[in-house]
């Protein structure tokens, strides 16, 4: 796989990671500072993001997979 990819798929993983951790603190601990209404809307908001942040890498690797199977499928017919 290409390290570019790599990188970026890492860096994905580790926002969703990040968006994890502060969805759950903003839901735990943020309503002793926030209203309940608006740690539960943050909350939601954090994990919809982690969520994303999840989603990419696994649509990535697919097209990725993708593109290389198209590439030997070409190289097949080239020959």
């Amino acid at each position: 796989m290409d390290p570019r990819l790599k990188k970026r798929i890492y860096a994905f993983y580790f926002a969703g990671v990040v968006n994890l951790i502060l969805g759950l603190y903003v839901l735990f601990a943020g309503t002793s500072f926030l209203p309940r209404g608006t740690a539960l809307i943050l909350g939601v908001f954090f994990f919809g993001f982690a969520a994303v942040d999840f989603y990419f890498p696994e649509m990535m690797k697919k097209k990725w997979l993708e593109h290389q199977k198209q590439l030997e499928e070409q190289q097949q017919k080239n020959r």
